[in-house]
């Protein structure tokens, strides 16, 4: 077998057309990276791939072709104990008992010259979640770029509830917030929130050190004056605010372990029990990495695999004490989120905390050293060309393997599901383009030259129907980039939501998309954190800054005056006033789709970009924070002529 035939058997195409129309053929040298990098299925292949099954409906699927009838098969449950149902099939398809409850099995298939084949078997619900509510709004934030009078120079948990309290007043139907993972707390300048170490646990420095049980009063007076400097500062000093939060962190643990309430401990220890194998071996993960410098892959060998035996021995040996302060900090960021979650409940929101997934994980992170079999560390994620980022993209990030996700049942996947939706009304997948292809670029290679792998979209999709459902979570896609032909659709079928961003809602003759014509079932949005500001795009802004840095910034001078023409035009009907930002509001507030986000970088007139890819250090990337305080934007920012603008959107606040 040949090179590329090789690659099509793994699933990797070997060409495709990009965003622009220009078709690309994998070089070999490419295709021999990611067939080293990726993991593979079976040889022997009696099903195609997994099982996907609706609750309650018939289904049939096709054997492969090397199946030799008749074949016998059995479905077990996920733990193993004994099949559930059993047959055989004399034909080219098998048909699935119906009566199946909602959940992930593993089915055996042996045929008659005795080869056996394992796939997954899905049954989910018809489609995800759908929400209870008509048009709304939700107001969208960086929460570490918060100021408050309060804080410890970062947005924190307590600012949420006041943001919450606030969007709540306004009239919204909820707050999204950028991803909360787990980042690197000993690397404080890696602060990407799109570059988690885990999606499975919460960044602690979101958490309200002056909240946490038998804090000592006497560190908090020591540092007043640090603790004024770091919230009067414009960008979010993030190595001097995880000093002062870890040191105060661990005298309260300190203190809490000797001196804790009865009610606290039994809290803490509840979580614990609840958070099961996951957060004890993050805890030994975090234990672990900051004791042996480099990643994973070069500790001392003992240690590169998560082996039950000796993380047990870890956990209950000499440093339990330092492993169990992990655990405690989890805890209180769980907590104080959770708290957050209960108001939005309590306010009567009918969206409440609208949280983000990062697509990918670093390859020296918690999740990629947990399940190694399903992560590859070989291969980062990615995008290839398009109008905006011409040399395509490298997010160095490590995705999940398909093959990886069969044999493991989906749990890696349904893991990241459950921890996202925890507390959230609506989650949005970042780059939800990777669950049918995910773009690969090798070690070694640039982003140009990398190259897309097929996933097992129906299997995922109904994963993410079924978690939804049990969660009560609204999925949006973010679909952006290069869409295959159909995507849309199938995941429309499936309840997943689009993301539609007005910036890019255009026709062929360069004219703003009629907002008639948006979707339903969608969430729409001016612009978002990778995207200027509506303050930076109307005035150009975004483009000297690109061209400033070196890159390139996907258009003209010329071409973005004639852009605000356009949006001019399409919002503003011959009047000769200057675009605002309302009439983007009042534009979007017009669609048929369901959520529209508001974001606050907008409200305030920021010129800035939350982040602007292609750059690391040469910008300052999720650092900046908003100009005016929380506590002056409840009175400084004119409700009034959002309430207008947003028309039937507005929601009678609740205090």
């Amino acid at each position: 077998m040949d090179l590329r035939a090789k690659a099509v058997a793994v699933g990797i195409e070997t060409d495709f057309i990009d965003a622009q129309g220009h078709a690309h053929a994998t070089n070999p040298a490419v295709l021999q990276a990611i067939l080293e990098a990726v993991d593979h299925p079976s040889d022997h292949r009696l099903l195609p791939g997994p099982v996907v099954v609706r609750a309650g409906q018939p289904t049939m699927t096709e054997l492969g072709g090397a199946a030799k009838l008749p074949v016998d098969w059995a479905i077990s449950r996920e733990g193993g104990q004994g099949d559930i149902a059993r047959g055989q099939s004399a034909h080219q398809a098998i048909a699935w008992p119906a009566d199946l409850a909602p959940g992930v099995y593993r089915v055996r298939l042996t045929d008659v010259d005795g080869k056996t084949d394992h796939s997954a078997l899905v049954v989910a619900p018809d489609k995800a979640f759908a929400g209870t509510f008509d048009r709304v709004w939700v107001l969208t934030i960086q929460l570490y770029s918060l100021r408050s009078a309060s804080n410890w120079g970062i947005g924190d948990f307590t600012d949420l509830m006041t943001m919450i309290r606030f969007a709540a007043r306004a009239g919204a139907a909820g707050i999204g917030l950028n991803p909360l993972h787990a980042l690197f707390d000993n690397h404080p300048a890696d602060c990407s929130p799109y570059s988690p170490n885990s999606r499975l646990f919460l960044n602690p420095l979101y958490i309200d050190v002056t909240r946490a049980p038998n804090i000592p009063a006497e560190f908090l007076s020591e540092h007043t004056d640090n603790l004024e400097l770091l919230r009067r500062a414009d960008l979010v000093d993030y190595t001097a605010v995880a000093g002062l939060k870890w040191r105060a962190l661990r005298l309260a643990f300190e203190r809490f372990r000797r001196d804790g309430a009865k009610d606290d401990m039994a809290a803490f220890d509840i979580f614990r029990q609840e958070r099961g194998d996951n957060l004890s071996r993050f805890a030994c993960f975090e234990f672990l990495r900051h004791k042996h410098p480099g990643p994973w892959w070069e500790w001392p060998l003992e240690w590169r695999t998560p082996d039950v035996d000796r993380l047990t021995a870890l956990r209950h040996g000499p440093d339990a004490r330092e492993i169990a302060y992990f655990e405690f900090i989890q805890w209180l960021a769980d907590s104080q989120l959770q708290q957050c979650c209960d108001l939005a409940v309590e306010l009567g929101m009918p969206v409440g905390l609208y949280l983000d997934v990062a697509v990918g994980v670093k390859a020296d992170g918690f999740d990629a050293w947990n399940e190694q079999s399903v992560i590859s560390r070989h291969a980062s994620v990615g995008a290839p060309p398009d109008l905006l980022n011409t040399a395509g993209q490298n997010w160095g990030l490590a995705g999940f393997s398909a093959a990886g996700l069969e044999r493991t049942l989906f749990r890696p996947f349904r893991d990241m599901m459950e921890a996202s939706m925890r507390y959230a009304g609506a989650i949005r997948l970042d780059h939800v383009l990777g669950l049918q292809r995910i773009y690969l670029v090798p070690s070694g290679f640039s982003a140009r030259e990398g190259v897309y792998v097929r996933m097992p979209l129906a299997a995922l999709l109904a994963v993410i129907a079924a978690e939804s459902q049990k969660h009560r979570c609204i999925v949006v896609g973010e679909d952006l980039g290069t869409v295959p032909e159909g995507f849309r659709e199938r995941l429309a079928e499936r309840g997943i939501w689009s993301y539609r961003v007005m910036i890019f809602e255009r026709n062929h003759d360069g004219s703003f998309t009629a907002p008639e014509h948006y979707a339903a079932d969608a969430l729409v949005t001016f612009s978002t954190h990778d995207l200027p500001t509506f303050a930076g795009w109307a005035s150009g802004h975004d483009l000297e800054v690109k061209r400033g840095l070196g890159l390139d910034p996907g258009e003209t001078d010329d071409q973005r005056r004639w852009a605000v023409g356009a949006f001019h035009a399409a919002t503003r009907h011959g009047s000769s006033e200057a675009v605002t930002f309302s009439d983007a509001v009042g534009f979007l507030g017009r669609t048929p789709s369901r959520i529209l986000a508001v974001a606050m970088e907008d409200l305030q007139q920021v010129r800035e970009q939350p982040n602007v890819p292609g750059t690391i250090d040469e910008h300052p990337n999720w650092r900046r924070k908003l100009p005016l305080t929380i506590e002056a934007a409840a009175t400084e920012l004119d409700l009034a002529k959002l309430h207008d603008a947003l028309g039937s959107r507005w929601r009678t606040g609740n205090v």
